[in-house]
């Protein structure tokens, strides 16, 4: 088995094409075969090489390695054009002189359809002719092929047009070029995108008439948002580098998308990569569109990072913690992190939110939540008497550990006759600056007594 991402550098790498590309890989995997990494750059005012290496970047970072490749279109163009040649010569193909305009005008005028009317069909114009390739659709006919996701699909022929294989400016279209590519790269299985269908039967066309076998073919539904719509770059955060930056780690996303359309058996849903590669089966993918669902996403990813060990956590939480001023990545820092990580993953779902989890054990001068501050501390009557019970208290508690901080605390509730909850909510806050966060008794060890107590006194 020999299979191809071919995906277009337009714009950021799109989590469908993550899906796709992944497919691709478990099915190489699975088969021990190759997996092809070909980059359809043809188009020089869309693409950017920025893109290239974002779509490069982000399938390292899964884990989707390749075995041949980056191929890129924009360096075999010779091939397309002798093969645009070919067809000529062999009469599948002819030039044509037709604007969009006039052919628009001819079919109002006609009252026929919209598309290709055929016109230079028969004109017998040649190469030196200055106009574009069109392929010559046998009509009257059809195309049938089994598509591993569809099953039997068959395309009337009345229904297509002499289609566009290489413009007038001398550049092939999208059709001729992965045709070229997967003949010349002896590509056995085309799985792609259900957008891609239509253009099934023409590519089948093709490789008949360059006297080639097709590959088979699988296209995977498409991924939509919570409104049912298909996923688009303007609407919907679609690009993986987005979900990257967010916190997501790779094998969430992976295990995530693959479900995206593929049921396993036992209906599985938490496996590992190489479990995913033994399990995965065109044959158990739907053809129903999917629903991208970011708050799923999230849930897998929270399950991801409380199976992380403490060091593989703070390892990948670094690159976003240390965007804050107040993290030098010193020894003693990294002590404190380490001292209530088992704690932070337990209370993510995403890497970029550990930060301001963990703040308040970091910051010398402390970022309050007003809301917090002037309900629990400054509009509390309680607060006061609370602060002077809770520095006496800690004062004599030794060690300054969790469970010796901890009775003390509960003394104080007992002693003031207030629920332990509501003496909590100011002294968090005045500690912590928030009235949410890590477990408070371990939050305090972490700090040391002489932090706490100071921050306790600093509201008096």
């Amino acid at each position: 088995m020999k299979v191809r991402f071919a995906p277009s550098p337009t714009g950021y790498f799109h989590v469908g094409g993550a899906r796709t590309a992944f497919y691709n890989w478990m099915l190489a995997k699975n088969s021990s075969g190759t997996f092809v990494l070909r980059i359809e750059d043809t188009d020089s005012e869309r693409n950017k090489e920025e893109w290239v290496d974002g779509i490069c970047d982000a399938l390292s970072w899964l884990g989707i390695t390749w075995d041949e490749g980056p191929y890129r279109q924009s360096q075999r163009l010779h091939l397309y054009l002798n093969a645009a040649n070919e067809l000529f010569e062999n009469g599948f193909a002819y030039y044509c002189l037709c604007s969009r305009d006039e052919i628009d005008a001819r079919n109002k005028e006609a009252g026929s359809t919209p598309g290709y009317d055929g016109f230079c069909r028969d004109r017998g114009l040649g190469t030196d002719s200055g106009g574009a390739l069109r392929f010559k659709v046998p009509k009257p006919g059809e195309t049938r092929f089994i598509d591993l996701v569809r099953g039997e699909v068959v395309f009337d022929h009345n229904h297509i047009e002499d289609f566009i294989l290489v413009k007038s400016s001398g550049a092939p279209l999208f059709v001729l070029a992965n045709v070229v590519d997967d003949i010349d790269m002896e590509i056995t299985h085309v799985v792609r995108a259900e957008e891609h269908l239509p253009n099934t039967p023409k590519a089948i066309l093709v490789f008949q008439a360059l006297e080639k076998q097709p590959p088979t073919f699988g296209h995977v539904p498409v991924l939509v948002n919570e409104k049912r719509q298909k996923l688009s770059k303007r609407r919907d955060r679609v690009a993986v580098e987005d979900y990257r930056r967010q916190g997501i780690i790779a094998p969430a996303m992976l295990n995530y998308l693959a479900l995206l359309g593929w049921s396993p058996k036992e209906d599985r849903e938490f496996m590992t990569v190489s479990e995913m590669v033994d399990a995965f089966d065109m044959a158990n993918v739907g053809h129903s569109p999917s629903f991208f669902d970011e708050k799923k996403l999230a849930h897998f990813n929270g399950v991801y990072i409380r199976a992380l060990d403490n060091v593989e956590f703070m390892e990948l939480s670094i690159p976003f913690i240390e965007q804050n001023p107040w993290w030098t990545g010193s020894k003693e820092d990294l002590e404190k992190f380490m001292a209530v990580a088992a704690l932070a993953k337990e209370r993510v779902s995403l890497l970029a939110e550990v930060s301001e989890l963990i703040r308040p054990i970091f910051e010398e001068e402390l970022t309050f939540d007003d809301g917090a501050l002037q309900k629990e501390i400054k509009d509390n009557p309680n607060a006061p008497k609370i602060f002077e019970a809770v520095i006496k208290a800690l004062s004599e508690a030794d060690p300054f550990e969790a469970g010796t901080i901890e009775l003390a605390v509960r003394s104080c509730s007992s002693f003031l006759d207030i629920p332990l909850r509501k003496l909590q909510a100011p002294i968090r806050v005045a500690t912590t600056g928030t009235k949410v966060g890590l477990p408070l008794f371990e939050t305090w060890s972490t700090l040391g007594k002489s932090v706490v107590l100071d921050r306790l006194n600093a509201q008096i």
